[in-house]
């Protein structure tokens, strides 16, 4: 086993110092409005969230908005879970390394747990499927600056029915130890009005619960992901919360091809 998990899109989809990345969560955490201080869904423990994972730059204040809640449950370890972008492989790959590269320092992986769930849940070791996969790396850095005492757990999946990353989120949130990150941005390169027709349908899902609404226009890349914790909410009687919704428009300017992205906590 190869001691780290090395740090592939630092510098480029967040800054590669630890000084310059506090600066961007001092930021983050100074936009959160009284609005949002005062909901009571800020103040909840998670069992799992959903977060975008685009450049700090676009999705970042979105992500952060969930890791601020996430802190409140102080997880003994975080399963982050992510779709494969550059490449193909059937089923689920987990990092099998000792710890995980960041700005701020290694985040150590619970290698132990995560061969416990490889033998239950087929999981394999694809390495390419981990070099350069920004969706579960960007995770990391909010990980260790929100919950610097966890142990992380990176799982990449491909080509991959919902329907068998359901039962693994099951098992991992009956763990009261456990909470369970899903990586997804939302819909892709169309403009800010036609991307939230598109993002509308998911956020609903989310809200209710609805497999089914997913099916209707939600185009997110994570979408298999999404599915899984949906119906493994219902199963286990969680309740959930979008908490932002916003597109790279609002940083960029651009509102002519869009990124959509949102997150939200389960509870």
């Amino acid at each position: 086993m190869e001691h780290l998990r090395k740090a592939a899109v630092e510098g480029t989809f967040y800054p590669e110092s630890c000084s310059k990345l506090n600066i961007y969560f001092q930021k983050f955490n100074d936009m959160i409005g009284r609005k949002t201080r005062s909901n009571p869904v800020f103040h909840v423990k998670p069992k799992a969230i959903i977060v975008p994972h685009a450049g700090y730059i676009y999705s970042g204040f979105t992500a952060n908005v969930a890791y601020r809640v996430l802190s409140n449950s102080h997880p003994k370890r975080v399963i982050v879970i992510g779709p494969s972008h550059r490449y193909y492989f059937r089923g689920i790959s987990g990092a099998y390394y000792e710890s995980f590269e960041t700005p701020c320092g290694e985040m150590d992986i619970d290698t132990d747990y995560l061969m416990k769930i490889a033998k239950k849940f087929n999981i394999g070791f694809e390495a390419k499927a981990h070099e350069n996969e920004h969706s579960t790396e960007v995770q990391i850095p909010f990980i260790k600056h929100y919950l610097p005492k966890s142990k992380v757990i990176e799982l990449v999946y491909g080509d991959i029915s919902y329907k068998q990353i359901e039962p693994l989120i099951e098992y991992l949130l009956s763990d009261k130890d456990n909470a369970v990150v899903i990586s997804s941005d939302l819909s892709h390169y169309y403009s800010k009005e036609k991307a939230y027709s598109f993002d509308k349908h998911c956020m609903k899902a989310i809200s209710t619960l609805d497999t089914n609404e997913l099916d209707r226009g939600c185009k997110a890349c994570g979408i298999i992901g999404i599915k899984a914790m949906t119906e493994a909410a219902k199963s286990l009687g969680l309740h959930s919360k979008v908490l932002d919704y916003r597109t790279s428009a609002d940083s960029s300017g651009d509102k002519s091809r869009v990124v959509g992205y949102t997150s939200a906590v389960y509870y």
